[in-house]
């Protein structure tokens, strides 16, 4: 059966190039503005069911986390390209049950909260009603100086590859959530419930590295540079094969998140953090030369080195000690 990424590439394939723009097959579009700046545009979706359940919070708290995570995730695709967010545009489809609660209220308080922590302005969108699901869309508009925007398809052999933050929390997160597990009601000192909460919150309300992004272009540090959505495994392998190239990934390197180690999960905490999505780190490239000029902590955040890019075309493989295997481009797929 065709998967989502066949069917990208195959409408890719059916489109005029323009050379005043990068259109399909980045985490952005960008646009010639004028001389000195180019537009960046990104959309993503939120489909109940899919993306979230309803029975994993009250309305008004889910409400709360999806304003949230619906701008998050379209914040994240203008930070793996280096640019400012400027602009948003919302639209959302509810079921006229959901439409008589508090739940649009605290979407868009949480949204417009975030927005404004980024200096982004809500534009304009659209408010339909919806059969029986909620249905969100998110469009974030941003800018760039032309020519700084980071692209994935710009690796090249020798490479460093890095990644921000920790990962596989997310996962985690979700795992709980499909296990029946929710966010503590009121105070806790309990340090069970305080780490579920900490990993729950992670898949809820994901932080867009926009600062880091924008620094690593504005101080021409990332030579190619993808966000962590469908997985560490899953996104190498798209900036893998945009930019021709191979990958090696060190297991012992991976800034698994600590949190996930202090409860018991069905998978293992490298799994998670290997394969699991939603974690909106942003991995990224650097050059040999370049090594000295990435902090150890950006934003609170480490930045740490993982592995390197090799020239053997779309072979991407994991170290695990002395055992070096295939990693497979698992992740999360919508077909």
């Amino acid at each position: 059966m065709r998967g989502e990424f066949d069917f990208i590439k195959a409408l890719k394939s059916k489109l005029k190039p323009d050379s005043s723009l990068i259109g399909i097959g980045d985490d952005a579009a960008v646009i010639n503005q004028n001389s000195e700046l180019q537009t960046v545009i990104s959309q993503d979706l939120l489909i109940e069911d899919i993306d979230f359940r309803r029975s994993w919070m009250p309305l008004n708290h889910l409400g709360r986390a999806l304003g949230h995570k619906a701008l998050a995730v379209s914040l994240s695709d203008i930070a793996a390209m280096g640019a400012t967010p400027r602009y948003c545009l919302t639209s959302i489809g509810l079921p006229e049950t959901v439409w008589r609660t508090e739940f649009i209220d605290e979407f868009y308080d949480s949204l417009l909260a975030l927005a404004r922590q980024h200096n982004t302005q809500l534009i304009g969108g659209d408010t339909s009603r919806s059969p029986d699901r909620i249905v969100i869309d998110c469009t974030v508009i941003g800018e760039i100086k032309r020519g700084q925007a980071v692209l994935r398809s710009t690796a090249k052999p020798s490479d460093l590859i890095f990644v921000s933050g920790s990962l596989g929390a997310a996962a985690a997160g979700l795992e709980l959530l499909e296990n029946g597990k929710r966010l503590s009601t009121g105070r806790t000192a309990n340090p069970s419930l305080l780490t579920m909460d900490a990993l729950i919150k992670r898949q809820l309300t994901p932080t867009p590295r926009v600062a880091l992004g924008t620094h690593l272009a504005r101080h021409n540090l990332a030579s190619s540079m993808i966000d962590l959505s469908d997985g560490l495994a899953a996104d190498l392998h798209h900036l893998c094969h945009a930019s021709n190239t191979g990958a090696l990934i060190d297991v012992a390197r991976l800034p698994v998140a600590q949190t996930i180690h202090q409860l018991k999960t069905t998978r293992p905490p490298a799994d998670l953090a290997i394969y699991g999505g939603e974690d909106y780190e942003l991995l990224f490239t650097v050059a040999p030369a370049d090594k000295h000029k990435i902090p150890a902590y950006f934003d609170d955040a480490p930045l740490t080195e993982i592995g390197i890019i090799t020239e053997a075309s779309e072979s991407i493989a994991i170290k695990t000690g002395e055992r070096t295997r295939p990693l497979k481009a698992k992740g999360f797929r919508h077909f």
